[in-house]
C-alpha cells in the first residue's frame, strides 16, 4: 500500500530541488521526475547493482517508459571497493552507448556507492548532465544521497577524488529497505545517530526511547518515517548553508574522520562504512572527554546508543603510527593539521584544528 509522501526542500540558492519520501514511491519515480523539471522524452542511463536491480529495477524502468522517457539499465558491482576511476569509465561506456546527450539523465538505483559513482559519472560526462538520487538502503537515504557529494577512492584516502554534483531529485522510498540484510540497516543507523549528536536532540532522545533500532522487521514503521524524515530535514538544513563544505557542513563528518582510518587500515568492506563512522564515534567521543569538551555522561549515553543499534564499540587492533599516518591523508586536513568535529553536548558539536598529536595518542591508548 503506497503512503502520502512527505517533502524536503534543500533550499540551495541555485538549483534547489526536493527530497521526497514515501513508501511505494518508487512506482512514481517517472512522474517525479517531471515534477523536478526534467524534460520529458530524454534518454536516461539507470545505474544499480544486481541485488537492487533484481528486486526494483523493472519498477523503476517501466515507470520511467510510462512517464515518456527512454530508459536503459547498467549494472556495477556493489562495494566500498569498488569506487574506482576504473568503474567510472565502465559507466562512461555505457552513458555512450546509450547516447546520452547534455539534456540527457543519469539514475542511481541503490546504496551509497551507486550513489557516489553514478553522480561522479554525471558530472563528468559531457562536462556534466543532470542525475537523480534513489537510494535503497538506511545509510544512502539519511545521508549519502543529500547533498551533491560525488567520487571514488584513490589509494590514499577515501573519496579523494570527487565533485560536487546536486541531484534535481531525491526519492526515498523507505519500503525498498524491506529486502536489506540487517547489517546494512544498523550501519545506516549510525548515520541517524550522528545527527542525534550534531544537531538534533529529539533524534537522540527518540532513539534512546525506541524499543528497537537495529533492524527493519522488527522498527515501528511510523517510528522509521519520522526518523527518515528528521535525518533528510537536518542534512537538507546543513547543506542549505553551507553548499560546499566551506564550513559548517564539516560537521556533517562527525566520527568519520577517525572512520575512514578504520575503513582504509582495515580493508574496504571489512567494515561497513556505518560501522566504522560508529566506532569513530566512539573515538571522537573520547578525544572529547580528553580534551574536555564534553563530559561522561554524554559519552556513556552515545556509546550506548551505539550499542543498542547493534553497532560496534571496541576499536579494532591498529598500529598507532599507521593510524596518524592515516589521518594525515585525511580531506579535512588545513595546513598539516587534522580537522577533528569535537562533541560539546548532545545536539551539540565543534569544529577543531587545535588537537595535538599527544592528545590523539592518548585517545587511542585508551580506547585499546
Amino acid at each position: 500500500m503506497k503512503n502520502t509522501a512527505s517533502r524536503i526542500t534543500v533550499a540551495l540558492d541555485h538549483d534547489p530541488y526536493e527530497i521526497v519520501i514515501g513508501g511505494g514511491g518508487l512506482i512514481d519515480l517517472g512522474q517525479e521526475l517531471i515534477k523536478a523539471g526534467v524534460t520529458k522524452g530524454i534518454k536516461v542511463l539507470l545505474v544499480s547493482n544486481a541485488d537492487v536491480a533484481g528486486p526494483y529495477g523493472e519498477t523503476a524502468l517501466k515507470s520511467l517508459r510510462q512517464s515518456g522517457f527512454h530508459p536503459s539499465l547498467f549494472i556495477v558491482e556493489a562495494g566500498e571497493d569498488q569506487k574506482t576511476i576504473a568503474n567510472i569509465e565502465r559507466i562512461h561506456d555505457a552513458a555512450y552507448q546509450a547516447q546520452l546527450e547534455r539534456g540527457s539523465l543519469i539514475v542511481a538505483l541503490g546504496g551509497g556507492v551507486v550513489g557516489d559513482m553514478a553522480g561522479f559519472a554525471a558530472a563528468t560526462w559531457l562536462r556534466g548532465i543532470a542525475f537523480a538520487q534513489v537510494p535503497t538502503t538506511l545509510l544512502a537515504m539519511v545521508d549519502a544521497s543529500i547533498g551533491g557529494k560525488t567520487g571514488v577512492n584513490h589509494v590514499g584516502g577515501k573519496n579523494l577524488i570527487g565533485a560536487f554534483h546536486q541531484p534535481k531529485i531525491v526519492l526515498i522510498d523507505p519500503f525498498t529497505l524491506q529486502s536489506l540484510p540487517d547489517r546494512e540497516f544498523r550501519a545506516g543507523m549510525a548515520e541517524v545517530i550522528k545527527y542525534g549528536v550534531i544537531t538534533d536532540t529529539e533524534i537522540f532522545k527518540i532513539l534512546e526511547k525506541a524499543k528497537c533500532i537495529n533492524n527493519y522487521s522488527d522498527i515501528d514503521k511510523q517510528l522509521l518515517s519520522e526518523l527518515l524524515e528528521r535525518s533528510a530535514a537536518a542534512k537538507a538544513n546543513v547543506v542549505a548553508k553551507d553548499e560546499q563544505e566551506q564550513g559548517l557542513r564539516a560537521i556533517l563528518n562527525y566520527g568519520h574522520t577517525f572512520g575512514h582510518v578504520i575503513e582504509k587500515l582495515c580493508g574496504y568492506g571489512n567494515w561497513l562504512h556505518g560501522e566504522a563512522v560508529a566506532m569513530g564515534m566512539v573515538a571522537i567521543g573520547e578525544l572529547g572527554l580528553i580534551t574536555n569538551s564534553w563530559n561522561e555522561y554524554d559519552s556513556d549515553r552515545q556509546k550506548r546508543l551505539i550499542e543498542k543499534a547493534g553497532l560496534p564499540i571496541r576499536w579494532p587492533k591498529l598500529n598507532i603510527n599507521d593510524v596518524l599516518k592515516a589521518l594525515q591523508g585525511d580531506k579535512k586536513v588545513r595546513l598539516g593539521k587534522v580537522r577533528f568535529i569535537i562533541p560539546h553536548r548532545i545536539g551539540e558539536v565543534k569544529i577543531s584544528d587545535d588537537i595535538d598529536e599527544d592528545q590523539i595518542i592518548n585517545c587511542l591508548s585508551r580506547l585499546k
